[in-house]
């Protein structure tokens, strides 16, 4: 027979039927129920068998006045309902979900990077059934993963070729193991980059079985530096360009042309990894230059990478474009298969590229839109949300001039101005009201700055800016 105290728990099914507990089951499944009611009984028995070890009454959970056996079993069955409660917006709280990203850093890796065209988006719904993401409709032939979008980066970029991988570390990997496995690679030591997630360059070309041959310095290398490193063991001229940081002063390192006439010259080739994979000249935003692809290509460049979620502005992805026959060996090495993408990143991917063929990238790709936006316009925007908002007792509410970064592996060092909501509540402190914000019915990521939270118009989309308003009504209402 259990111990007295262990009889006053309820049954499971008098838990799973509690009211609080029955609208979870059509939500998150019986089973998943079920083992959070397991669970939180479980809990309450360990809790009563280690009160009465340490010779603690465990009776009543509520109250040391003795109490019927129905009424404590009916408290603790409220009491594991609620913790089943808990357990469901835990649960809630982890799954991936729309947010806003008010932080200011416009390429915000934990949210996501790029946030997608509408249009990327109206694609991802309509190419998320069947769609032909390897058969030529024309002929009803099989055809490779991607073809669809070679038109569009050769009119965009030159490119002879494109090939699309699930990130740009997996398009340096293969590239270096397809192209120049067993042979060596010059590459400057001031480009043997780290970023996040422990990618290192040379674990890359460890992996790949390529053979890494660094020269210069950290601050400066050059042309010589390549010329003494080439031998008859040399495949290519590698060039990376340091998306995540930069080096200011003394330094030098010689452009993709000056290797492309070196490389040509000796017979070996050159790939240029441009990390944020930009289409456009940023310098019009008034930010420092940025390697694009066609600038690269017509500098020659064999195999030119980049990134698809960064400066391009559309989904995750590594691009890989060049001459036919580099690209061509690559994309039928077996690992290009273990990296390639789905129908649903091509589908946005295609999508992103349609304003560049345009000419309408700037106003319709969101991260550019961002990236331009000027501070008349901001303001206007926070006016109009302030507007929406009223007035709240609970906060203090003003709009101010701030700073803001581009983030995401791109411009390192980079801020723009920016206009920002600051707000300050009566009652909670900085960090509680930033976590309201994060868990409430409107998931809004803000950041904290001199013990307020501040909500940055430059990397809200405008099309959330009355769900940014709504949001901070919601909260001050809690």
């Amino acid at each position: 027979m259990p111990p007295e105290p262990l009889k006053n728990l309820p049954p499971v099914q008098d838990v799973l039927e509690h009211l609080s507990v029955t609208p979870l089951v059509a939500e998150h499944g019986r089973e998943l129920v079920l083992s959070w009611v397991r669970e939180a009984l479980q809990n309450a028995r360990e809790c009563i068998l280690g009160l009465m070890a340490g010779n603690s009454m465990a009776e009543h959970p509520t109250s040391e006045e003795p109490k019927s056996q129905p009424k404590v079993r009916t408290e603790w069955t409220d009491r594991l309902a609620e913790q089943v409660v808990e357990q469901a917006l835990a649960t809630r709280h982890r799954q991936l979900c729309r947010v806003i990203n008010a932080t200011g850093v416009v390429l915000h890796t934990g949210l996501g990077r790029a946030p997608l065209s509408i249009a990327a988006r109206q694609s991802l719904l309509e190419l998320g059934g069947h769609c032909n993401v390897e058969v030529d409709l024309e002929t009803s032939d099989r055809r490779y993963r991607g073809y669809q979008l070679e038109s569009a980066f050769r009119t965009l970029t030159g490119s002879e070729d494109a090939l699309i991988v699930n990130n740009n570390a997996a398009a340096t990997l293969l590239t270096l193991q397809v192209l120049c496995a067993g042979r060596e690679v010059v590459i400057s030591r001031g480009q043997l980059i780290e970023i996040g997630g422990s990618f290192r360059l040379p674990d890359i070309f460890s992996l790949s079985g390529a053979v890494l041959r660094e020269v210069g310095t950290t601050n400066r290398t050059h042309l010589d530096d390549y010329r003494r490193a080439y031998s008859a063991n040399t495949v290519a001229l590698m060039h990376v360009h340091p998306s995540n940081y930069r080096i200011l002063g003394f330094s030098e390192t010689p452009s993709i042309a000056e290797l492309v006439l070196m490389a040509h010259d000796r017979g070996a080739i050159t790939i240029d990894d441009i990390g944020s994979g930009a289409l456009v000249d940023v310098t019009q935003f008034g930010l420092p230059a940025e390697p694009t692809f066609q600038n690269s290509l017509a500098a020659g460049a064999d195999i030119v990478l980049g990134s698809g979620d960064k400066l391009l502005g559309g989904p995750q992805c590594g691009i890989i474009l060049g001459k036919s026959q580099f690209v061509d060996r690559i994309r039928r090495h077996p690992l290009a298969r273990a990296v390639r993408v789905g129908k649903l990143t091509l589908a946005a991917l295609q999508a992103t590229l349609d304003p560049y063929l345009r000419g309408t990238a700037t106003t319709e790709i969101p991260t550019l839109a961002m990236l331009n936006a000027q501070l008349p316009e901001l303001r206007q925007r926070g006016d109009d949300i302030l507007a929406k908002i009223g007035v709240v007792s609970a906060f203090d509410i003003s709009l101010e001039q701030s700073t803001a970064a581009v983030g995401g592996g791109s411009l390192p060092g980079v801020e723009l101005p920016t206009i920002v909501l600051l707000l300050r509540h009566h009652s909670l402190s900085a960090n509680e009201l930033a976590q309201r914000l994060r868990l409430g019915t409107i998931r809004v990521v803000g950041r904290i700055k001199q013990e307020a939270v501040l909500l940055d118009l430059r990397s809200v989309l405008p099309e959330d800016d009355s769900r940014l308003a709504l949001a901070v009504r919601l909260v001050a209402a809690t």
